[in-house]
């Protein structure tokens, strides 16, 4: 039996950290710190018990991960590998924590500060950077995820106010949110609305009885003549550019996160089947578990691999929408397929929360589908080879 003598790294098997700059590996370091010492210790509970750990958001706040790619208004004004770092990190805990950041940062600090006004970017996006405010985006219908165009929320104009009528669905963070950008539909095409939580006729009722992203809230949002003065509409964007473009950077983040969550699953494997002893060996000295690892490592390896692109491409302002599709398509796949892989390798053990795999495995079932579903991320692939809408 030959033994290797390679340092490599077998989370990182082709050592993209050492393209990463000074500043990018401490961003990453301390984070993973974080999630090592604070929330992967409360985790599991927190997904058996079908709770967020809000216990959390003082800590991600201090470390200043809210809109953190935002310059100025108190945020951390940090580049696009870092925040992918930050949400690979953050998933490596929990998909929910994760997509409370991305939540925050890309769904609803972004459209404030990209399409806001200066009064909104003041009132909000400090605070929010601190986490004394929560976000929610409301976007998703239960008649048209896919089909933002098939929306049913509609605002009028009454005076110098608007009243908006109408439901979302499926919204992360909705029911401990204090803000929520609301898009609807209005004579002057699609608008985006900053509603707070105490404005009449507002509801958020959270959905119980998930069984993936347990350690998450989500919520639908009710709208029952919800009166909203001028000055909390979006003045920037009256199309469905706004959110398609809030969608993209939060593709983005999950293009990233999943990694998280397939290295963590790896990690597992790797250590459990060195341990495991059958037939009198370790499972790790068979050739059918070194073939599912390498598979695993191939997946992970061509996923970091997309999303450093990715992120210096964002960086230098040339990202393409299509190009988020297919990491995120391509990404979320790896990690799902891989996650069911370790669960089948843990054998019973798989099925057990004392082993991670099983909870990523559910989160990422809704991971794969949400902010686009593959088919969709497909689709519009396919789009830019041919030139030919096939949607619908």
């Amino acid at each position: 039996m030959t033994t290797s003598t390679s340092n490599l790294n077998p989370l990182d098997l082709f050592d993209v950290r050492s393209e990463l700059s000074e500043e990018e590996r401490m961003v990453q370091d301390s984070v993973a710190r974080f999630v090592d010492e604070k929330a992967i210790p409360v985790m599991r509970e927190a997904f058996e018990q079908h709770r967020f750990p809000d216990e959390l958001i003082s800590g991600v706040a201090e470390l200043g991960l809210l809109g953190c790619s935002i310059d100025g208004y108190d945020c951390a004004g940090l580049n696009s590998i870092c925040y992918g770092l930050i949400c690979q990190e953050l998933e490596r805990g929990d998909s929910g924590l994760r997509s409370f950041v991305s939540v925050q940062s890309s769904l609803v600090m972004f459209p404030i500060h990209a399409y806001g006004s200066e009064e909104q970017k003041q009132r909000w996006l400090p605070a929010m950077a601190k986490g004394e405010v929560i976000g929610c985006f409301g976007l998703t219908e239960t008649q048209g995820g896919s089909d933002p165009s098939n929306m049913k929320t509609h605002a009028r104009r009454d005076g110098s106010d608007w009243i908006i009528n109408g439901s979302k669905m499926w919204i992360t963070n909705g029911s401990i949110a204090d803000i929520a950008i609301v898009w609807a539909m209005t004579d002057d095409g699609l608008r985006g609305f900053i509603l707070e939580k105490d404005m009449p006729g507002f509801t958020a009722k959270e959905i119980e009885n998930k069984f993936s992203l347990r350690a998450s809230i989500t919520s639908a949002l009710f709208f029952d003549n919800v009166r909203v003065p001028e000055t909390n509409v979006l003045p920037g964007v009256s199309s469905l550019k706004g959110p398609l473009s809030c969608l993209t950077q939060a593709r983005y983040g999950i293009s990233w996160g999943v990694i998280g969550a397939a290295q963590a699953c790896l990690d597992e494997v790797i250590r459990y089947t060195g341990d495991r002893v059958l037939f009198d060996r370790p499972l790790s000295h068979t050739q059918a578990i070194q073939i599912r690892l390498a598979d695993m490592s191939r997946r992970i390896t061509t996923a970091q691999l997309l999303s450093l692109q990715l992120g210096r491409l964002k960086d230098r302002g040339t990202l393409s929408s299509t190009q988020v599709s297919l990491a995120k398509w391509n990404n979320c796949r790896a990690a799902l397929d891989i996650a069911r892989d370790a669960r089948d390798i843990l054998g019973a053990s798989g099925i057990s929360a004392e082993y991670v795999p099983i909870r990523h495995m559910l989160n990422l079932e809704s991971v794969i589908t949400y902010e686009g579903t593959e088919t969709v991320h497909q689709l519009v692939i396919g789009k830019e080879l041919t030139g030919v809408n096939a949607f619908g």
